[in-house]
């Protein structure tokens, strides 16, 4: 049965295929692939540096030269507009164009921060295509003050953009037109052709980068389409066709125009001429009016598309003010975003030259097409089943794209390059602090997940060693609710580098219980330690604590120490003792700690570690303290006890050797002391904490004894085998 879908279901269709109530477009035109990218894309490439600038380029670069330029301009914006065309093949791409892609694939800070820099760039644009305008109308009326032709072009621009972006676009056709008759004049040229033309120019006025920073905006109106992009009618057909097409035919047209430009004209010609085209056309008011009608044609389509810009900046809470810019009229006009941009552009008139604006523009550009090449290349190398778009490129083409725009930006200017990028940097800081929130998902959960698995292939390949050890704990918790553990303990330990992964065993798995170990760890993880947990369903806690360090050692980020505590009561003693001989058997270290009810860990600053004689069970035990040191920034007593007095004297030298071995902190003290272990804890310098190490059977009587003799927290160590403090 074949099923024939008339306009009204077809929205229908539409609406319940993403949700979109097919009411919220009714009454708003939409826009086609010529009208609403092709269009705009010619009118805003054909501009003022091309009837201004591009005889200067030919008389400094030579044709060779300049062939070279375009196509080393059009190679960033060829790979852009190819990467930008794949990707809204993928995605529903929505207002904003570039911003609204990037959003998408990098989260709303990325977007926003180079979405700033695009609005930028493009509002600047139409003050530079202003000026173009105003060096034209200059030339029929010399006498007439630039200010005041600048200021009536950028009203009667307003008022157009402010009106309707519909009526803008039906303006450009007229414009096209008028475009199209001053090429054909000047290809009708009558000027003779010059003997000895110059392949190479000698760059008399500029380096070929300065040279290439000032043509470079030439070829920057890829995006206005693109701009548009919530308003087209099949922004995912239109884009990539209206943009490819733009692209190749402007390539054409510069090429050729360049060719024409250094066979009529010398060099001294064309660097002195801004208006060459004009002096050499067949009839100069057609040039003239073309020049007037591109430079207002691309400062409509940018005065059209900047404020589109700020105003889904705006919808998504990105900038100050987005209620303000986030207004839309009846006929889906942004009022205020256009005023404001509006605004800017008359400022930048008046302070700004086209030189300047020429290079500023190009930088602010190149960012964005960097950017925009490297998400598309992010998202080819995850492979991942949510990328695939219908219009496919090879991955060199975003690689090349995206390190040609970081390249270019600065061999024409580095240390404005570096300004941008921190101004870009800082935009993402400040919005990332502002915790904003997308209406849609991103990859940047997924872009880290693919570099941890495949650095979890590589680490795989080469086995774990004392080098690059740290402490990444499992934490058996019985009961979220009433654990006796010491979170501050745990923080000291791991921090900075260290993970924790806390679990509990249940024999009924319930939200509650999620959230309760949630709430335990949540202060854990603002610390910013890695912390995960899990609850496991079984019926017996030691059972399913075995099945935990199994199924962990089975991993890649293995586990390689087993945190447990020690209560006052000796009910739970036996099941101690088989999760130490378990982590044993696992090649795992284990903390036991006893924390004393009162004094819990003092004012966290002095350390005690005490060392057996000739015992090999201390590394886990000085690393430990090494980790607590450099956190509660105290100091470390590092003490031994001698049963006789006459073997001080060689344990001391042990202990200089040890921590001078070890690398000890400059202030830890050595300290031998002589009688019973258990006197020596009496006597022993006060300390926040006592770390010492313990035997594979723990002496529980004698952990809980020495927190009273200590008077203070007692944490008790035992290796497993494969640290070493002296690495």
């Amino acid at each position: 049965m074949k099923i024939r879908f008339s306009k009204d279901n077809f929205s229908q269709y539409y609406s319940n295929l993403f949700g979109k109530s097919s009411s919220s477009t009714s009454g708003v035109k939409k826009f086609g692939t010529f009208g609403g990218v092709f269009t705009p894309d010619v009118l805003t490439i054909l501009g003022v540096i091309m009837y201004l600038r591009l005889g200067w380029v030919v008389g400094n670069a030579g044709f060779l030269g300049t062939v070279l330029i375009i196509l080393l301009a059009k190679s960033v914006t060829i790979c852009t507009g190819l990467s930008m065309s794949s990707i809204t093949t993928n995605i529903r791409i929505g207002a904003g164009g570039a911003y609204s892609i990037i959003s998408k694939s990098l989260g709303l800070e990325a977007g926003g921060s180079i979405g700033i820099s695009l609005y930028i760039a493009q509002t600047l644009s139409s003050a530079l295509y202003i000026i173009g305008f105003t060096y034209g109308w200059l030339m029929i009326f010399p006498n007439h003050s630039p200010i005041l032709v600048s200021t009536i072009a950028w009203i009667c621009l307003l008022a157009v953009s402010y009106t309707s972006a519909h009526f803008a676009i039906k303006l450009q056709y007229i414009i096209m037109a008028i475009i199209g008759l001053s090429l054909f004049s000047f290809l009708l040229s009558p000027s003779p052709s010059i003997s000895n033309v110059p392949s190479l120019g000698k760059f008399e006025d500029g380096n070929f980068w300065h040279v290439f920073a000032i043509f470079f905006p030439a070829v920057t109106g890829i995006m206005a389409g693109a701009n548009m992009s919530g308003e087209l009618k099949d922004p995912r057909r239109s884009i990539p066709i209206g943009t490819m097409t733009s692209i190749f035919v402007t390539m054409i047209i510069y090429i050729g125009l360049a060719y024409l430009l250094s066979v009529i004209a010398t060099p001294e010609e064309l660097r002195n001429d801004q208006m060459i085209m004009v002096d050499k056309a067949f009839w100069g008011p057609a040039v003239i009016a073309g020049l007037m009608g591109a430079t207002l044609s691309s400062a409509l389509a940018s005065m059209v598309g900047a404020p589109r810009i700020l105003q889904a900046l705006a919808e998504q809470k990105t900038i100050p003010f987005y209620k303000i810019f986030s207004i839309k009229s009846k006929n889906n006009e942004p009022k205020n975003a256009i005023i404001f941009s509006a605004i800017i552009v008359e400022i930048s008139l008046v302070a700004g030259s086209l030189d300047f604006l020429a290079v500023l523009i190009t930088m602010f550009f190149l960012i964005t097409y960097g950017i925009l090449n490297l998400v598309v290349f992010i998202q080819q190398s995850m492979k991942i089943i949510s990328y695939r778009p219908t219009f496919k490129i090879p991955r060199i083409v975003p690689l090349v794209g995206a390190l040609g725009s970081l390249f270019i930006m600065f061999l024409i200017n580095s240390l404005f390059s570096v300004i941008a990028l921190t101004i870009i940097i800082g935009l993402y800081v400040a919005l990332e602090r502002k915790g904003l929130k997308s209406q849609w998902g991103d990859l940047r959960a997924g872009i880290f997940i693919v570099l941890a698995e495949r650095a979890s292939r590589i680490a795989m390949r080469f086995p774990r060693n004392q080098i690059s050890w740290k402490p990444d704990l499992v934490v058996p918790i019985e009961d979220p609710n009433v654990w006796a553990g010491s979170l501050m303990l745990l923080k000291s330990i791991a921090h900075p580098s260290g993970s924790i992964f806390a679990f509990t065993v249940t024999d009924k798995v319930t939200k509650d219980k999620e959230n309760n170990l949630e709430s335990l760890l949540l202060p854990l993880k603002k610390g910013g330690l890695l912390v995960n947990h899990t609850l496991i369903n079984d019926k017996n806690f030691l059972h399913g604590a075995k099945l935990v360090l199994q199924t962990l050692k089975a991993g890649v980020f293995k586990p390689n120490i087993l945190f447990l505590t020690l209560g006052k009561k000796s009910d739970k003693d036996d099941l101690i003792t088989e999760l130490v001989r378990n982590a044993d058997k696992r090649e795992m270290g284990v903390i036991i700690l006893r924390q004393h009810p009162r004094m819990a860990f003092g004012l966290q600053k002095n350390i005690n570690l005490w060392l057996r004689d000739k015992s090999p069970n201390w590394h886990l035990a000085m690393l430990i303290t090494l980790q607590i040191q450099l956190n509660w920034e105290g100091k470390i007593n590092l003490i031994t006890v001698a049963s006789e007095k006459g073997d001080v004297k060689r344990l001391h030298n042990f202990l200089e050797r040890l921590s001078d071995r070890a690398r000890l902190p400059s202030l830890t003290e050595l300290h031998v002391l002589t009688g019973s272990f258990k006197e020596a804890l009496k006597s022993a310098p006060h300390a926040d904490i006592n770390i010492m190490g313990i035997t594979k059977s723990p002496p529980y009587q004698f952990m809980r004894e020495a927190t009273e003799l200590t008077k203070s927290s007692c944490v008790f160590v035992n290796d497993s085998g494969t640290e070493s403090a002296l690495a």
